[in-house]
């Protein structure tokens, strides 16, 4: 069983690899990312205090 699972997770990583080398999906990572820290950015005062 955990051959087939490491078997199957190989399979996805791969996969996900090639996805993330189009060139379309590279825009739409940089520009989520893009959202995600312009979001951040217009948070409350500078940062958190632990």
């Amino acid at each position: 069983m955990g051959m087939l699972r490491n078997l199957l997770a190989s399979g996805v990583a791969a996969k996900v690899i090639r996805e993330l080398q189009k060139p379309q999906n590279q825009a739409k990572i940089k520009q989520a990312i893009r959202n995600y820290q312009a979001k951040n950015k217009k948070g409350g005062p500078g940062g958190r205090a632990y």
